[in-house]
C-alpha cells in the first residue's frame, strides 16, 4: 500500500525503496517536482495538469517534506529523482537489453548522457535533441513519430523542470506503443558529471540544494528563493492523507 499525500489535488506518492522495482516495470508516468517546481501551480495551468495527469509523483523537494513535517505533523519519505536514478541504473545494469530513449536539452548532453549508459552496460540507446520548447504549446509530431519507430522500453527526459513534465503528458496522450516515462531532468547530470558531485550521503541529508548553489549560484539561488513561496502554500492549504 502507498500512502498518498493529497496537496492542491496533486497526489504525491510515498514510495519506499524496496517497493521502487514493481514500479519501474508499469508503463507510467513518473514526474519529481522541485521546491521551485511545485509553487509554479499556482500561476501555469499546464504544469499544474501535468502533475495532476501524472501517474506517480514523487517527494523531490526535501524543503517541501520538512515543510509537510513541521506544519502538518505528515511524515513522508523524501525521493529524489538522484535517488530514483541510482536504483534505476543498477535495474538497468541487470537489464542491459532495455531500450532506452534520452530527450536531452543539446548535443553535449546528450553525447555525455549517451556515455554514461554505456559504460554501466546498457547496449540500445536513442537519442533526441528536443528544441526549445514552449510550454503553452508544447507540440513535437517528429519526436512522436521517432518514439513511436523505436518503441523503446523508457524515456528519460533530461529537459529541465516546467517544460518535461508538460512533455512527459504530451507523451503520455500520444505515444502508440506505452513506455515508461521518467520526468528527472538533469538528475542524470550528477552521474555523468556534467553537474555538481552529489552522492548517496548528501542527498540522504538534504544538501544537494547547497552543492547545487555552490557550483552554479547565479542559476539556483534563484530558483530556491522562490521556493520559498512553498511555505505559505503548506501552511494555508489542506494537506490530506490517503492510505492505499
Amino acid at each position: 500500500m502507498i500512502k498518498k499525500i493529497i496537496f492542491q489535488k496533486i497526489a504525491f506518492h510515498n514510495i519506499q525503496k524496496k517497493d521502487l522495482y514493481k514500479y519501474i516495470e508499469q508503463k507510467k508516468l513518473f514526474v519529481f517536482p522541485s521546491g521551485s517546481g511545485i509553487p509554479l501551480i499556482m500561476e501555469d495551468k499546464k504544469y499544474y495538469l501535468s502533475l495532476k495527469k501524472a501517474d506517480y509523483v514523487f517527494f523531490d523537494s526535501g524543503f517541501f517534506v520538512l515543510l509537510l513535517s513541521i506544519l502538518k505533523n505528515i511524515r513522508v519519505d523524501k525521493f529524489s529523482g538522484f535517488k530514483f536514478l541510482y536504483i534505476f541504473f543498477n535495474y538497468l545494469k541487470k537489464n542491459k537489453n532495455k531500450k532506452i530513449f534520452c530527450i536531452d536539452p543539446n548535443t553535449l548532453f546528450s553525447k555525455s548522457n549517451q556515455k554514461y549508459l554505456k559504460k554501466i552496460g546498457i547496449k540500445k540507446i536513442y537519442s533526441y535533441v528536443a528544441p526549445n520548447y514552449k510550454p503553452s504549446n508544447l507540440i513535437d509530431k517528429k519526436l512522436i513519430k521517432k518514439i513511436n519507430k523505436i518503441k523503446p522500453d523508457y524515456i528519460l527526459t533530461n529537459i529541465g523542470g516546467g517544460t518535461q513534465e508538460i512533455l512527459g503528458l504530451y507523451l503520455k496522450k500520444n505515444l502508440k506503443n506505452k513506455a515508461t516515462i521518467i520526468c528527472t531532468g538533469g538528475a542524470i547530470s550528477f552521474f555523468t558529471g556534467d553537474q555538481a558531485p552529489i552522492s548517496k550521503f548528501i542527498d540522504k541529508i538534504y544538501l544537494g540544494w547547497l552543492l547545487r548553489l555552490i557550483f552554479n549560484p547565479l542559476i539556483f539561488y534563484k530558483r530556491y528563493l522562490y521556493a520559498l513561496r512553498l511555505f505559505p502554500m503548506v501552511l494555508f492549504n489542506k494537506v490530506k492523507v490517503v492510505n492505499g
